[in-house]
C-alpha cells in the first residue's frame, strides 16, 4: 500500500555552457510506502502539510466508496484539510482491469514508474519513503488495528454491507480484509442458525482470521517493498519506526 504526495513545482537557476538559464525544477513526487498499519497515511499527511502538497491515494481497495471502517480510510478529520484524490472514487462493485490498478498497491506504483519506458521517473523528481518496522511490531500493530476497527463498528458495517449467503467476494470492494471472514458468522445470524454462544465464537474466530489475513498481507508488502528498493533508480530512503513503536505497545501495558 502506498501514498503518493505532489509537492508544487518551482525555478531554479543553474550554469549551463557559457551562462546562467532559469529552467523549470521538475515536478517533485514523494512516494510514501509501508505495510499496512506502519503509519504512512499520517506521514503522507504530514508531508503534504510540510510542503503544502497533495496526497494520491495508491491503495486499489480504498479507491472504492464503501465501508470505510474495514477499509481504514483517512477520516475528513484525519486528512486535516490536505486535498486527498483518490479516495472513495470508484462504485463498491466495480472492478478494475489490469491496467488501471494491477494487482495491488505497490505493483501499480512499479508500473507506473516504470511503465512506458520509465517516461514518468524521468520526467519528475522522485523520492521513496519506506516507513517499516520489526516483523514482531508488525503482526502486533496488525492486530491492535482490527481491534481498534472493532471497536469503531467493523461488526456493524460488515452487516449492512452484507449481500446474503451467495454474495461474491471476488470483486470490488468486497474482496477488503474484514468482509469475506465475517460471511460465516453474518450468514448464520441472518438465518437463525445459531446460538447466542455459537455466534459469539463465531465472532472471535472470525476476527481472528481477520487479524492473520491483516499480518499476511503486511508481510507481502514489506517484502514487494524490500525489492522495489532494490531496483535502479529508486531512491527509496527506509525509516525503522521499530524505536518509537515499541514505546506505544510499552505505553498501553502501564496503562492496562
Amino acid at each position: 500500500m502506498g501514498r503518493v504526495k505532489f509537492e508544487s513545482s518551482g525555478y531554479d537557476n543553474q550554469d549551463q555552457d557559457n551562462g546562467a538559464r532559469c529552467r523549470r525544477r521538475e515536478a517533485k513526487v514523494v512516494f510514501v510506502l509501508g505495510a499496512t498499519a506502519t503509519g504512512k497515511s499520517k506521514l503522507a499527511i504530514a508531508l503534504a502539510e510540510r510542503f503544502n502538497g497533495e496526497v494520491i491515494n495508491a491503495d486499489k481497495i480504498q479507491v472504492h466508496d464503501g465501508v470505510p471502517i474495514i477499509t481504514n480510510k483517512v477520516t475528513e478529520e484525519e486528512q486535516g484539510g490536505v486535498p486527498h484524490h483518490l479516495l472513495s472514487v470508484r462504485h463498491p462493485d466495480a472492478d478494475f482491469t489490469a491496467e488501471e490498478f494491477r494487482r495491488g498497491s505497490n505493483t501499480y506504483i512499479e508500473a507506473l514508474v516504470e511503465g512506458d519506458g520509465a517516461a514518468f521517473r524521468l520526467a519528475h523528481d522522485l523520492l521513496f519513503v519506506w516507513v517499516d518496522a520489526e516483523r514482531e511490531l508488525l503482526e502486533w500493530y496488525a492486530a491492535l488495528r482490527v481491534d481498534e476497527m472493532v471497536a469503531r463498528g467493523l461488526v456493524s458495517e460488515a452487516r449492512a454491507a452484507f449481500g446474503g449467503a451467495g454474495v461474491d467476494y471476488n470483486h470490488g470492494v468486497r474482496r477488503a480484509i474484514g468482509l469475506p471472514e465475517m460471511h460465516a458468522y453474518l450468514v448464520a445470524e441472518h438465518e437463525g442458525v445459531a446460538g447466542e454462544a455459537e455466534l459469539a465464537a463465531m465472532l472471535e474466530r472470525a476476527v481472528r482470521e481477520i487479524k492473520d489475513n491483516t499480518f499476511r498481507l503486511a508481510r507481502t508488502q514489506a517484502e514487494k517493498i524490500r525489492r522495489l528498493s532494490t531496483l535502479d533508480g529508486w531512491d527509496v530512503r527506509r525509516i525503522d519506526v521499530t524505536p518509537c513503536s515499541r514505546a506505544r505497545p510499552m505505553a498501553l501495558s502501564a496503562t492496562s
